[in-house]
């Protein structure tokens, strides 16, 4: 897990790329990075569920929700999960919800916003697929980079 800042990275990589700045912290850590897993769904957390039931082996989940507030993604229960688990972290283009629960518990969670509605469930959505938002793509197995100033991509793994 990376305490470098995100500041500090882009010094030293001005190329990568930033993602916009539409995400709110929550989650008892802000500064975190790992590879990524990606997923893509529509108001159905099924498949988030079953990714963080794996080892997290330190990798970052990315959850392209197609920014949809409609319903939450994530709430206390898989972010309890993430970390039993050993996932560094989980963004959500999308809403959370619990999120008192969520900044105490130690993983590191990015999201647009919360909602207290669950999603539903269908066992639907797609993964390890490059996802776009946020003015960038996400592929599988590159690395994030995230603190409280925002979010930082790599292809590789960075010797910081």
């Amino acid at each position: 897990m990376s305490t470098v800042a995100t500041a500090d990275i882009m010094d030293d990589h001005p190329d990568l790329d930033v993602v916009d700045p539409i995400f709110r912290d929550f989650g008892g850590v802000k500064r975190f990075s790992g590879a990524v897993v990606t997923l893509k769904l529509h108001e159905d957390n099924s498949l988030v569920r079953a990714t963080l039931t794996e080892p997290g082996e330190g990798r970052v989940l990315v959850v392209d929700g197609g920014g949809s507030l409609r319903c939450a993604l994530v709430g206390d229960n898989l972010a309890t999960l993430a970390v039993k688990n050993g996932w560094s972290g989980i963004l959500v283009y999308g809403a959370i919800r619990d999120s008192a629960e969520i900044n105490e518990i130690k993983v590191g969670l990015k999201a647009l916003t919360t909602n207290p509605r669950k999603s539903i469930k269908r066992e639907v959505g797609q993964r390890d697929l490059v996802v776009r938002f946020g003015g960038v793509s996400f592929h599988p197995g590159h690395y994030l980079y995230a603190d409280e100033d925002g979010i930082v991509l790599s292809p590789k793994e960075l010797k910081i």
